[in-house]
């Protein structure tokens, strides 16, 4: 059983591209699955007065013992890529958490 992914865009809608960016994400938290059961993500976009969009990701991870992990917020001039910051995050986290883990056996 894989890792599932709610996805909530706030101020903007789907794009393909978005939807497959965001999945091709997930896949790489997929090594950590005995450790997740599920992810949010938030896709808001947001008015600047210079008139660039500007998108703000917040990404929550739930454990497999459902405790909530945030992961944090991360902004761009592009949902892509900060979606790709968002999970860059979260698998650092995950491994440093594995690597401690591994330091308390």
């Amino acid at each position: 059983m894989g890792i599932g992914m709610q996805i909530v865009y706030l101020g903007c809608s789907a794009t393909a591209p978005l939807e497959a960016e965001a999945a091709m994400q997930l896949v790489r938290l997929q090594r950590f699955g005995a450790r997740l059961s599920n992810c949010r993500l938030a896709i808001e976009a947001l008015c600047l007065r210079s008139g660039k969009p500007l998108y703000d990701v917040r990404l929550d991870l739930i454990t497999a013992t459902q405790e909530l992990e945030p992961i944090g917020r991360y902004a761009a001039e592009s949902a892509e890529e900060a979606v790709r910051c968002a999970f860059d995050a979260a698998e650092q986290t995950l491994q440093a958490a594995a690597r401690a883990s591994t330091r308390r056996r």
